[in-house]
Order: structure tokens, then C-alpha cells, then sequence
């Protein structure tokens, strides 16, 4: 079984599809992410970012920010689940979000 090394240890395959986007894992569609915005105040082709996706069952979005890594955020945040990630965004970002309803 092959395993991933990230910032919190190893983790199997198995155990990240569990928390994968589900409508692509259970044999659903190709989930597609449309552009809405980034942070004014990054430098170009840097992050944080947006997207808004195509799924029907839910509203969803991706978001792509700076990995937290601060011991004592993650501490507050809690246990993080195999296959998700703790990221920060500035909160000029979510108003994209918002601009979509």
C-alpha cells in the first residue's frame, strides 16, 4: 500500500480517499472549478485563490491559501483528518463567496 509523507506523518492511500471529493470518487463527474477571485495583495500567480465548483449536489468551493503550520493554531483548530488541509486565507477573499450567490 503506497503512503504519503506530509507535515503530520504518513498516511495510506485508503485512508485520504476516504475524504476525497466524493461525486468524482463514487464513480460521479468530473468536478470543474471556475476562477472567482484571488487576494488583491498577492503578487501574480500566487495564491490565495477561490474557485467556485460544478457539483449538483451541493454548493461547494476550493480554496487554495497558505498551509497553516503554527503549532499552536493547529492546536485550536484540532485534529486535522487524513486527506483534508488547514489553510489561511485573508478574509478579502471570501467576499468572492459571496459575490456568487
Amino acid at each position: 500500500m503506497r503512503t504519503v509523507s506530509g507535515l503530520t506523518g504518513c498516511v495510506s492511500w485508503a485512508t485520504m480517499l476516504e475524504n476525497v471529493s466524493l461525486p468524482f470518487e463514487h464513480g460521479g463527474h468530473l468536478m470543474h472549478a471556475r476562477f472567482l477571485g484571488k487576494d488583491p495583495d498577492s503578487q501574480e500567480g500566487q495564491s490565495p485563490t477561490l474557485f467556485a465548483t460544478d457539483r449538483t449536489d451541493r454548493k461547494t468551493y476550493i480554496v487554495r491559501g497558505w498551509i497553516v503550520t503554527d503549532p499552536v493554531a493547529l492546536a485550536e483548530v484540532g485534529d486535522n483528518p487524513p486527506g483534508e488541509a488547514v489553510v489561511e486565507i485573508p478574509a478579502d477573499v471570501l467576499r468572492f463567496a459571496e459575490e456568487v450567490r
